[in-house]
């Protein structure tokens, strides 16, 4: 048995390290990683994200959510020491509230975020690093996204 417990927690850790190194993504479509190319989104889907991610309801979590993330960080030292789970969460979570029908996928590494996957248009194209940049603890952002509207079904 004093075997046993050590070889279930250190079982636990390494799953939950290996968890952790998931990418953060606004849809289920969005990428896996910062070098895969998505294809647009049939139009039925991208209307679909839209309207979960228009809903007032949605809003509000994601941003409560923001908000729990950034004081939980000023209890435990402020904006230099942030999570990388924290901030790829959190810049999911303000992209996904922000550009509806968007299917991007976060990474982070030491404050540089890369996000990457599609758009439906300019206008959100362009609206990516500005967005990311307003989370706490973001030094920089690689936007390696693609402008695709949704195709017909």
């Amino acid at each position: 048995m004093k075997k046993f417990i050590p070889f279930i927690i250190g079982s636990l850790l390494a799953v939950g390290a290996v968890s952790c190194q998931d990418t953060a993504k606004t849809s289920a479509d969005a990428p896996n990683n910062a070098g895969e190319t998505v294809a647009a989104p049939e139009a039925s889907t991208a209307a679909q994200t839209q309207n979960d991610a228009t809903s007032e309801v949605r809003k509000d979590q994601l941003n409560s959510d923001i908000r729990a993330r950034e004081d939980r960080n000023n209890v435990t030292g402020g904006d230099t020491n942030r999570a990388e789970g924290d901030l790829k969460s959190e810049v999911r979570s303000k992209l996904e509230a922000n550009l509806p029908a968007s299917q991007l996928g976060v990474e982070a590494e030491n404050g540089v975020v890369t996000v990457s996957g599609t758009v439906p248009t300019e206008e959100q194209l362009q609206k990516v690093e500005p967005l990311a940049k307003e989370i706490k603890g973001v030094t920089s952002v690689k936007v390696n996204v693609q402008v695709k509207p949704a195709t017909p079904n």
